[in-house]
């Protein structure tokens, strides 16, 4: 154990190493995993003054925790860094030159397509086995299978099991970083023994998700099983480690230590998603301030990404969360890039989506700015679906042409104008989140969410 020589900031956050049982009454003790705060920096830079998550506070030795720092962005993780894809025969065994046995890299099958190949350098030569994909899953000799390739290699490293040595040595395609090495190192991995699934509670983008419980605290679980879904599985979660705001849903860690099962751990939001809270409440029971609070903690999420350069990019009633509490989270980070990136538009939801996003895959700030505006409109028909009666293939042209959705029932004039503001088909001419979440907090001060 090192000890820390830059002191960290006040608000730094660090997950424990070791178990510390602290030996004095000012101590604050914690178990390995844990999550603690620094509250402030003492003058002897061994001792860090920190809170836990129930608000406790005391000193911690600095040698004891490890500071969580966004992975950095433009990283490319991979929880398969030995898999190069569409390579061939002969470049395989480029790559595997000069030979050293028990190295090995996955690709795909060029003569078997929708099949893979092992290569493994044996005694001076390049063996290759195919990987037959057999209803669901993976196998070289047809008598143990594989739901994916981690499972498969992680399989064959352990045993040789019929191949000519076992896999020792991966060898890692150009560029990329292993996404365990890195969230390991960066304080974002977490034990699954320090993990309890307790039920499903959903569907998600990637497959289920869960509630659990980790280190005493109810957690929201998302969990994959496919390779299909294992890249994505792993750009949503190094956006989430670079964003921390009140109003966006937290990371807390990932698991990536099980090969049959990947999960993203973060908080859990009791309430469940905004659209299905509005419709089970609707207008009975919630209020014009309330819906404006919601639309305000949006607006506060949404005003750190755009500070921050990231664009959301599918911004839904449907992907924010609510907590115990009653405050709104931004979720779903899975199509969350940096804002110079470009994405394919065939999956994004069109009543949602900006026009120049869907015709010219523009996807900016200002895309998310109308999604914000059919959003509220959301929040503000208490959950119903946007552009009631209008057949699917007729929003688009309609939009161009510069239709605009009615305000909904009981909508405050002020909302419905900054809903107006957000559809504004000059890209330009829209304004900022910070310019919005003013507008709302204007329209709390002066009471006029009536």
């Amino acid at each position: 154990m090192s000890v820390v020589q830059t002191p960290w900031q006040a608000g730094t956050e660090c997950v424990a190493n070791y178990d510390f049982d602290g030996k004095t009454d000012q101590d604050l003790p914690f178990t390995k995993g844990e999550f603690l705060t620094i509250v402030a920096v003492t003058k002897d830079p061994n001792w860090y003054k920190a809170k836990n998550k129930v608000g406790r506070v005391g000193f911690i030795p600095a040698n004891y925790v490890q500071k969580r720092e966004g992975v950095k962005a433009g990283t490319k993780l991979s929880l398969m860094p030995w898999f190069h894809g569409k390579i061939t025969r002969e470049q395989a065994e480029r790559l595997l030159y000069p030979p050293e046995t028990g190295l090995f890299l996955v690709r795909e099958s060029t003569n078997y397509p929708g099949d893979y190949t092992l290569c493994v350098s044996c005694e001076g030569k390049v063996e290759h086995y195919r990987i037959i994909y057999k209803a669901g899953k993976l196998t070289i000799d047809e008598e143990v299978y594989f739901d994916n390739l981690m499972q498969l290699v992680e399989h064959y490293t352990n045993d040789a099991d019929g191949l000519c040595t076992n896999l020792m040595k991966p060898k890692l395609m150009e560029g990329t970083v292993a996404a365990q090495d890195e969230f390991s190192r960066s304080g974002w991995a977490l034990k699954k023994s320090d993990l309890q699934i307790l039920q499903t509670i959903g569907k998600g983008e990637f497959g289920d998700v869960m509630l659990g419980e980790y280190k005493g605290s109810k957690v929201a679980v998302k969990c994959i099983k496919n390779d299909a879904t294992a890249q994505a599985f792993v750009a949503e979660a190094l956006v989430m480690t670079q964003l921390r705001h009140k109003n966006l849903v937290q990371l807390l860690g990932v698991i990536v230590e099980d090969k049959s099962s990947l999960y993203i751990v973060t908080e859990f939001m009791a309430k469940g998603s905004l659209v299905d809270y509005l419709r089970s409440r609707g207008r009975s029971v919630l209020g014009g301030e309330c819906l404006l609070q919601f639309s305000l903690d949006v607006s506060e999420g949404m005003e750190y990404l755009e500070a921050n350069n990231f664009v959301h990019r599918d911004l839904a009633a449907r992907n924010v969360l609510v907590s115990e509490d009653n405050i709104a989270k931004v979720s779903d980070f899975g199509l969350t890039k940096e804002a110079s990136a470009i994405q394919d538009t065939s999956k994004l939801p069109v009543k949602w989506t900006s026009p120049e996003a869907l015709r010219e895959k523009l996807f900016s700030t200002k895309s998310d700015v109308w999604s914000f505006g059919i959003l509220l409109w959301e929040i503000y028909s208490f959950g119903r679906v946007p552009y009631p009666r209008i057949a699917l293939r007729e929003v688009v042209p309609k939009v161009e042409r510069g239709y605009k959705m009615d305000a909904p029932d009981g909508c405050p004039p002020v909302v419905y104008e900054v809903m107006k503001k957000c559809w504004h088909l000059d890209p330009t001419q829209r304004p900022p989140f910070r310019k919005l979440r003013e507008q709302l907090q204007h329209i709390k001060a002066n009471g006029l969410y009536q």
